[in-house]
């Protein structure tokens, strides 16, 4: 393996988030504040607790959830994207660097600069509610796999765009809704028993319902299950990443 190219490329790509600051760390911040502030104020005052947490520390991990899925599709599929767009995915080709070193170096940039986004707004809850980690280790490893796993998919749409439209349908269309709906703001026991078993079918459940648990013992579903549901998620990734390139599909735009 090349780890120099791999190394040039991850450093490009935590660069280019460093030159939009505002846009890849300070934005969502303060997006995530102001669920904290509008859920916290309208809804935490008519619902006091959710089987025993207070609803302000039980919204945290479906916040940062949230955050972590749709920052770890945006990073890596805007951070493939781009060079197919400008032409500048030609200097990587011409480079003696295999298909799966440029995987590692843009979804490894991507899920990096998720991963910190999660822990800024870890902190940054701290400011708002008082909550626990009960599992810190499951956490982190609940954090690590599920933003690597969505950073791939991240990938594979930014190979599978041809425009900017394409790049913005998936996130806007079916992460962010299936993140809504799967717990986030609220624990699927509280649906009546019908649309339980309809939301059991939306894999966002699993992986909010398994971070849960890492901070608070609680969960939906349980969390060996939500992290074999993981595991299969980034199993998957990896397959289609791996029949893209085997198939003969390129980078080129």
């Amino acid at each position: 393996m090349n780890l120099q190219s791999v190394k040039t490329l991850y450093l490009a790509e935590m660069a280019r988030s460093l030159r939009t600051v505002l846009q890849s760390i300070v934005s969502p911040v303060i997006s995530t504040s102001l669920y904290f502030v509008v859920f916290g104020a309208a809804i935490g005052t008519r619902i006091s607790e959710v089987n025993g947490v207070s609803y302000g520390a039980f919204i945290v991990p479906g916040l940062i959830m949230l955050m972590l899925l749709t920052q770890s599709v945006s990073n890596a599929s805007f951070g493939i994207f781009f060079p197919r767009f400008s032409g500048s995915i030609y200097e990587i080709l011409s480079a003696p660097i295999s298909y799966w070193e440029i995987v590692l170096g843009y979804v490894g940039a991507a899920a990096t600069k998720s991963i910190a986004l999660g822990l800024i707004v870890l902190v940054t809850a701290r400011l708002f509610v008082p909550y626990s980690i009960a599992h810190p280790l499951m956490m982190v490893l609940f954090l690590l796999l599920t933003a690597v796993t969505f950073s791939l998919l991240g990938f594979i749409i930014g190979i599978w765009a041809d425009g900017f439209e394409k790049l913005q349908l998936v996130p806007l269309l079916v992460i962010t809704p299936l993140t809504f709906l799967g717990g986030t703001f609220y624990s699927i026991d509280m649906l009546p028993p019908f649309w339980q078993a309809v939301t059991l079918a939306n894999p966002v459940v699993y992986l909010v319902s398994g971070f849960r648990w890492s901070f608070y013992g609680i969960s939906d579903v349980s969390p060996v299950i939500s992290l074999a549901m993981i595991l299969l998620f980034l199993t998957a990734a990896l397959a289609v990443v791996e029949r893209i390139f085997r198939t003969g599909y390129r980078l080129k735009p």
